[in-house]
């Protein structure tokens, strides 16, 4: 924990519509995300939008940015969240002083790893009904894990469009989907 508190440089908040990571820039940050969430996508040269992966307290970001010199993607908070700082030019002191939090690190980057392994096949293998269907199973299951359901329910910031950029459907599609599993 005395570590974790030097590593810090600090906390940021970052108001929902704003870029965390945007892509193609480069980062001298990596953040843990304390509260709030986001959507991580990639913006294709015609002018699409691809989600690849939804953003929850807990999860790293910058990390890929860190390693590769430029962010491939943008991360955009969906509601207000607060992001714990970590400068990433010290990344290598962690590795080298702290090896169980440097494990955490490999850690979660090998679970969003997996993440997109089943994106990729929920992508590729199922109709349209069964990917929105493991979208929202996913992401309450997710939630649920971080002690945020209450009464039933979870806070689902995410846009209709988000879902459907993330499972490769139109919004129309998607929506239709989505009244499909509410009947």
């Amino acid at each position: 924990i005395a570590f974790m508190q030097r590593f810090k440089a600090g906390e940021r908040i970052i108001p929902p519509g704003a870029d965390v990571v945007t892509q193609g820039q480069t980062s001298s940050a990596l953040y843990t995300v304390l509260s709030g969430m986001a959507v991580r996508s990639i913006h294709l040269p015609e002018g699409q939008r691809q989600v690849i992966s939804f953003t929850f307290p807990g999860d790293l970001i910058g990390l890929q940015s860190g390693l590769m010199g430029e962010a491939r993607h943008s991360v955009t908070a969906v509601s207000e969240m607060v992001l714990c700082h970590f400068p990433r030019n010290r990344v290598w002191e962690l590795f080298k002083n702290q090896p169980e939090r440097a494990y955490d690190l490999t850690w979660i980057a090998a679970v969003e790893e997996h993440f997109l392994g089943e994106t990729v096949a929920t992508l590729g293998q199922r109709d349209a009904l069964e990917r929105v269907a493991w979208a929202l199973v996913r992401i309450w299951r997710r939630l649920v894990a971080l002690g945020m359901e209450q009464g039933g329910s979870v806070p689902f910031p995410f846009r209709q469009q988000d879902l459907a950029d993330a499972l490769g459907l139109s919004i129309v599609h998607t929506n239709r989907r989505i009244v499909a599993l509410r009947q």
